[in-house]
């Protein structure tokens, strides 16, 4: 299967640019950690992103909860109200959660490392003084 990131990445700076949203305000609505949200707007990191990660955003968007899986594969996106489809390999799905948090983990690790890096150097300029 064809997987489009950077056609992710055009969808979600485009609505988010229409809707005046800050990546701040997206991470909060969407419960979707802002370095994920970064990586997936500048399309820097091509991995698997688990499918409640691009139904968070696509939700906290406005869109059809599936919006972004459908721009994603290169289907026309579903409209809110439109039946959701429901994956058929419970193991799959499954797998596809664990995928989901370990993602969420590692996102909020990569900004602790941030802001761990940034209260480092603070300190280290302070004391320079």
């Amino acid at each position: 299967m064809t997987e489009d990131w950077a056609a992710v990445a055009k969808a979600i700076n485009e609505r988010v640019h229409e809707l005046g949203m800050k990546q701040r305000v997206l991470a909060e609505r969407s419960a979707v950690s802002q370095a994920i949200i970064r990586e997936l707007q500048y399309n820097t990191v091509e991995r698997r992103r688990s499918n409640r990660t691009l139904e968070a955003l696509s939700v906290a968007l406005g869109w059809h909860p599936q919006h972004l899986t459908a721009v994603l594969r290169g289907r026309k996106p579903p409209v809110p109200g439109d039946p959701l489809y429901i994956g058929t390999d419970p193991v799959a799905d499954r797998l596809s959660a664990i995928e989901d948090r370990l993602d969420e983990i590692t996102g909020r690790l990569d900004e602790m490392n941030i802001n761990l890096a940034s209260m480092i150097n603070r300190s280290d300029a302070n004391r320079e003084r």
